[in-house]
């Protein structure tokens, strides 16, 4: 008797045991960190600026009506208790007419290479890409999340054919339908992500926001005003670097050259007695001081520098191909 009652203890013991190590086994799974790269890919003008600054909650990169507003691959980074994720918004889809969009369709290239998942966006409706990058999208085996845009202004029909394209061209992992302006279903979107990430530590420290240093996205924020005040070839043919960037106690000092590649284009950024250079001016320190948090004095420039975005050795000066 004495043995069977020692067998049985023996059993219930070795029973607790195995429950334990399974519970212990399934909490380590929970915990296990994930990290990785997912690139935000598209043609120009479908929301994809719109959407990383949604999804990491900070206005990182410019947003504009205009395409081809985002010239860089602009990385944000996202951080969780177990997970981390550094969003890659690149330059819209489209065939280079000059160097300066080689460089740009560059950053596509390595976006397609280094992700871990990729977020496709397109528009309600849209049926046009690229057969070089879907190609090439499709032979890597990267995981491809479809983000259908605008679904809040398409109808039952439209939503249904948009879908049923992309699904026989891409062939999605997952596919979400958002309007990207509402930040609607964000969160459920970040838990598919974070759902397909690789197991993996950090690749930055959880406390960084972006790759970016301060004087770029000061640049950009210049950049951003001209896209909205000037018209015509002025947008695409600016350049702007920050020279200077010093805190001096509650003020900023920075000075900015803006390059432009014709005489003709630097007259009409001055403006009649330098009011739009002016009108620039204010309105650029005033979205710097937001960002940064700080008052702000702003020094803008203008040089010609003659089809510099044909340029290999300006262009590299310039940030591009880095």
């Amino acid at each position: 008797m004495c043995n069977k009652h020692q067998n049985h203890g023996s059993r219930q013991i070795k029973s607790v045991s195995l429950r334990f190590r399974i519970l212990r086994y399934q909490i380590d799974i929970k915990m296990e960190h994930r990290a990785g790269f997912v690139s935000i890919l598209g043609n120009p003008n479908v929301g994809k600026s719109t959407l990383m600054n949604a999804l990491i909650g900070e206005r990182l990169s410019i947003i504009t009506n205009k395409a081809q507003t985002t010239r860089h691959r602009i990385m944000g980074i996202v951080n969780g208790d177990d997970f981390q994720i550094v969003y890659s918004d690149t330059p819209g889809l489209l065939t280079p007419n000059y160097k300066m969009q080689e460089y740009m369709m560059q950053y596509v290239s390595t976006a397609l290479k280094d992700s871990d998942i990729i977020l496709y966006m397109v528009e309600c409706g849209e049926t046009a890409y690229n057969e070089k990058v879907v190609e090439s999208l499709t032979q890597s085996g990267t995981p491809v999340i479809l983000i259908v845009n605008k679904m809040d202004i398409a109808t039952g029909e439209q939503a249904i054919a948009t879908i049923s394209h992309w699904k026989n061209v891409l062939n999605p992992a997952k596919i979400s339908c958002i309007p990207a302006l509402h930040g609607i279903h964000l969160a459920e979107l970040t838990t598919s992500i974070a759902e397909l990430l690789p197991v993996s530590p950090p690749y930055f420290p959880k406390d960084e926001l972006t790759d970016r240093p301060m004087r770029f996205f000061v640049s950009e924020i210049i950049r951003e005003k001209i896209l909205l005040q000037f018209k015509k070839e002025i947008p695409y043919s600016v350049e702007i670097v920050v020279e200077s960037y010093k805190e001096k106690g509650k003020m900023t000092h920075i000075d900015a050259m803006i390059y432009v590649e014709r005489e003709s284009q630097k007259a009409i950024m001055l403006g009649h007695k330098g009011e739009a250079i002016k009108e620039l001016g204010t309105k650029s320190r005033l979205a710097i001081e937001e960002f940064i948090g700080q008052k702000v004095f702003l020094s803008l420039s203008i040089k010609v520098q003659k089809d510099w975005r044909n340029d290999d050795s300006r262009l590299k000066c310039f940030g591009y191909g880095i």
